[in-house]
């Protein structure tokens, strides 16, 4: 990277796309020095197609969440964030991210740790080990009465 050019930053993101907390996150990066960011959602295949043929379905789903969340972290971020469908794997889609658009930090977005399959999973590592700064933002559960919300 160029000492003048800003830091290229990829969100990775599904369900918290448009959470707050990415949000304050992404107002906090854009604050701390000059980047561009690009969100990065990886399909979702459901029912049989997470294993029959699962890189073909899941991308309405996918675009829809971009659509949501775009104008959202556009506005944190101060500049317009692009936003790109990756594949229903999120290792993969991060990797091809990387090899095919080149990033020098990633945001991960995920859900709180007792519901996120990306945490189970160590992916913020293993992100880490293919040589880019990682962030981890996690969803906080909301709770009524002082107990976590079903």
């Amino acid at each position: 990277m160029h000492p003048t050019s800003p830091a290229r930053v990829l969100i990775l993101a599904h369900k918290t796309a448009d959470s707050p907390h990415l949000i304050d996150a992404v107002k906090h990066r854009a604050a701390a020095g000059s980047c561009r960011f690009t969100l990065l959602v990886p399909t979702s295949p459901h029912g049989l197609h997470r294993v029959m043929d699962p890189e073909d379905h899941g991308i309405p789903e996918a675009e829809v969440r971009l659509s949501a969340a775009l104008p959202l972290l556009s506005r944190a971020a101060g500049s317009d964030v692009d936003g790109i469908v990756g594949a229903h794997e999120p290792l993969a889609a991060v990797q091809d991210a990387l090899n095919l658009l080149g990033f020098d930090e990633v945001i991960v977005s995920t859900l709180p740790a007792r519901l996120s399959r990306w945490l189970e999973l160590d992916l913020p590592r293993k992100i880490s080990a293919l040589g880019v700064t990682v962030t981890t933002v996690t969803k906080v559960e909301s709770s009524i009465n002082g107990r976590p919300a079903a």
